[in-house]
């Protein structure tokens, strides 16, 4: 028999990850974060993840800096870093957007630096 759990979260009382994303819907292959009102700042160390992101701008512009490459994020945009990809973020103006990460983050300490 297939699995039918239906989950609703509420983002007013999701809970918050280390560098202040918040954990939204999560199932056995997929989960999903919102970064909300990240202020601007210096792009940090790049990292390499265990696991696949796609996400969703909803406001504000970054740059996504991975593999060598420049990737300007504004409103609307949508971008995938593959597992394994070298990579950092540079918030330009106040940023807000939604990841989804396969197999999912939070999980066995895949977020852990």
């Amino acid at each position: 028999m297939s699995d039918t759990t239906i989950t609703k979260v509420d983002s007013r009382h999701s809970p918050k990850g280390a560098e202040g994303e918040k954990y939204l819907a999560s199932g056995k292959h997929v989960a999903m974060r919102m970064w909300e009102n990240e202020s601007p700042a210096e792009a940090k160390e790049p990292s390499v993840r265990p696991y696949e992101t796609v996400g969703y701008v909803l406001q504000g512009r970054a740059e996504l800096h991975i593999e060598g490459q420049m990737v300007l994020l504004e409103p609307g945009n949508s971008w995938v870093v593959p597992k394994g990809a070298s990579h950092t973020y540079k918030i330009l103006e106040s940023f807000t957007a939604v990841e989804a990460t396969s197999p999912p983050a939070q999980v066995h300490g895949r977020d852990e630096n």
